[in-house]
């Protein structure tokens, strides 16, 4: 069924006036960047996959202290890490000799450093608690159980999807929108089986397809950057738009100087694919840990997120040893065209930028 929702349906749910969502981003989002956006109108986002139930409560806290207006709270929803300890111990053997160059030891063994909130009961009982405007997921849904607790909470529920039939999944689960995540988006892929064959559907496609064939509203996401882009994905029937790398210039974002220095460099032009930082595909700048993961099959990666504490302790020796090319560095396709706006200041450069289109 071809989806009849409107924009103003979809911002009167989400209690915003600009069809604008800053993408969630873990570890890059931050609250000052969630206030922000929602002072402007759009829909300000923290991503918590990679914190507990009391940092969760820190953050949401640190939204609302400056600003009343509505955000998402992001929570990755990927199956439990399988650990493999032979792939675990080998794995360290190939990093060695990185850490080794950098001075640094690499760790002796790797551990699953975040849980999903599909078995997190903290989690869950604070985001009840909490009530956030919007809860999103990554990575697939979370059991009936808790998606109801959600819904019966008053909690608008958002699912993101890289092809179709995740999408049908999404809204058999709950969700009252999906977010399309075509090919060109930075970030990790939210494909809900990293192992499965990936028909890396790009934004306007899957966009379309989505609009036609679902009865929710559809968020375009991947390469979206400026008020072109967004009244572009207006145009295909979305909804609204969801911006992610756009907003990693900005003041409000944690991006540290060696990602911004990167963002600013031919790098933007020549994003990665990988698995080889944290275990599940993702989309970075090019740097010297995208360069190493090339040449690495996917078999020989460990598990997400036990891959990634690997990956975050070699960017750890690579910021002590002034080497920035280790770093997690997400950026979309559309990453040249980043600006270096203060978050509010750039919705309102994006709403003003579709109004002339």
């Amino acid at each position: 069924m071809p989806s009849s929702a409107s924009p103003q349906t979809l911002l009167e749910l989400l209690g915003i006036e600009v069809p604008i969502i800053q993408a969630p981003m873990a570890g890059v989002s931050s609250p000052a960047m969630a206030a922000a956006v929602a002072n402007a109108g759009a829909l300000g986002s923290i991503g918590i996959g990679a914190t507990n139930a009391a940092g969760a409560r820190q953050m949401m806290a640190e939204v609302r202290e400056r600003s009343s207006g509505p955000f998402n709270v992001n929570v990755f929803c990927h199956q439990p890490a399988k650990s493999n300890p032979a792939v675990e111990a080998a794995w360290i053997e190939r990093l060695r000799p990185e850490f080794n160059r950098l001075g640094a030891e690499p760790p002796t063994a790797l551990t699953e450093i975040y849980k999903s909130f599909v078995e997190d009961d903290d989690m869950l009982a604070t985001l009840l608690a909490d009530k956030p405007k919007v809860v999103s997921f990554h990575f697939g849904a979370p059991p009936p159980d808790r998606v109801r607790a959600l819904r019966d909470a008053d909690i608008v529920l958002l699912g993101s999807a890289t092809s179709v039939d995740e999408a049908r999944m999404l809204v058999r689960a709950g969700v009252h929108a999906v977010v399309a995540q075509g090919y060109e988006a930075g970030g990790h892929r939210g494909v809900f089986d990293p192992d499965a064959p990936d028909d890396r559907l790009g934004t306007m496609a899957l966009t379309r397809l989505l609009v036609r064939q679902l009865d929710v509203p559809v968020i375009a996401a991947g390469g979206i950057m400026d008020g072109a882009g967004v009244s572009a994905t207006l145009r295909l029937g979305a909804a609204a738009a969801q911006l992610g790398t756009a907003f990693v210039a900005c003041p409000e974002s944690l991006a540290d100087a060696g990602y911004r220095a990167t963002l600013a460099s031919d790098a933007a032009h020549h994003t990665v694919m990988t698995r080889a930082i944290s275990g599940r595909p993702a989309r970075c700048l090019s740097n010297r840990f995208t360069a190493l993961g090339q040449v690495i099959p996917a078999h020989e990666i460990p598990a997400y997120p036990i891959a990634y504490d690997a990956g975050k302790a070699l960017n750890g020796a690579g910021k002590s040893a002034g080497e920035p090319g280790f770093g997690a560095q997400w950026a979309g396709q559309g990453a040249p065209l980043a600006r270096v706006l203060p978050a509010a200041n750039l919705v309102t450069t994006l709403a003003a930028e579709m109004k002339v289109i």
